[in-house]
């Protein structure tokens, strides 16, 4: 989805960034982004956190929650035979 929304540089060069773009990039008040200036662009990309991307991030595995207790085990065990 292509959002496209024309907005102007406030004082002290604040750029509001338009509610429509916003949404539409899940970008949330308080959140970092990365600024890029590229060539005769500018290029801004929200920095996403881990906890974002393990709720909405690609997925590059598959784990099971059984998997998960059975490692929890074994570290477990790990931790009381010292």
């Amino acid at each position: 989805m292509t959002v496209v929304v024309e907005t102007k540089i406030g004082k002290k060069r604040v750029l509001v960034i338009p509610k429509a773009v916003a949404e539409a990039v899940k970008l949330r008040e308080g959140q970092r982004v990365k600024v890029i200036a590229m060539d005769d662009k500018i290029i801004i990309e929200p920095v996403r956190d881990a906890i974002w991307l393990a709720l909405h991030g690609e997925k590059i595995g598959k784990i099971l929650p059984e998997e998960v207790e059975e490692e929890s085990m074994i570290e477990q065990e790990k931790h009381y035979e010292e």
